[in-house]
């Protein structure tokens, strides 16, 4: 996996831990790009340290299960899967926030935490091994399909979209920038993270749409592009 200026083709080519950063509904994927705005001061000082160091976090959702003892807000119980991003871009706002964007590397499964003096949370993690690979088969992905059912979703609430980019974009960039962009909810975002392969994800992304068509839940103030 080749992100920004560095590559990861191997587990020695990744911390031991990384810092998280809980964000609920966000869905990073190897090869995306997730923009973020960084305001709170525990998370201005995760980016500081990430930019002196390997420039490596990862994104996780709170956990969508209620765990007895996981009322604290600011240590809340934690998905057991997020993914790892490297940060590709960074600029400050003059008001104390960040604007940056993460490149995704790998998905993980969160291990143990790690106790610390600093203000953000750092975790064990074991990497998907398969995402460093790029093992995925992306001819199993039902193209024709996955496109009919985001044309479908387009025409239902009145969007367009850059289709000259979609014609050219392989099957792993279109399955996983579709999921990213998609307007689901956490327990969506999650199932589409957690798939087992490229396949899986392109078939839980159809499905999952179609369900939402024929509810005629589609989000009208969602703009894709």
């Amino acid at each position: 996996m080749h992100v920004g200026n560095a590559r990861y083709l191997k587990r020695e080519d990744l911390p031991e831990i990384v810092p998280v950063f809980p964000l609920t509904g966000a869905l990073l994927l190897p090869g995306g790009q997730l923009p973020l705005n960084i305001f709170e001061p525990r998370y201005l000082s995760m980016f500081d340290a990430a930019l002196l160091g390997d420039r490596l976090i990862g994104v996780i959702q709170p956990s969508l299960v209620e765990e007895a003892g996981s009322g604290d807000p600011l240590r809340p119980a934690l998905a057991t899967v997020g993914c790892i991003g490297r940060i590709t871009s960074f600029a400050e706002t003059g008001d104390g926030r960040y604007i940056t964007s993460l490149g995704g590397v790998a998905r993980f499964r969160l291990l143990d935490e790690v106790a610390g003096s600093q203000p953000y949370r750092v975790f064990k993690f074991a990497p998907f091994m398969s995402d460093l690979t790029e093992e995925d088969d992306e001819a199993s992905v039902d193209r024709g399909e996955l496109l009919r059912v985001f044309k479908a979703y387009l025409d239902a609430n009145k969007l367009e979209a850059d289709w000259e980019s979609i014609e050219r974009a392989g099957n792993r960039t279109l399955v996983n920038s579709l999921s990213m962009m998609s307007p689901f909810g956490p327990a969506e975002k999650q199932a589409l993270l957690e798939a087992a392969d490229l396949k899986t994800r392109a078939d839980t992304l159809i499905a999952i749409t179609e369900i939402l068509l024929a509810r005629g839940l589609a989000d009208t103030d969602t703009i894709l592009q």
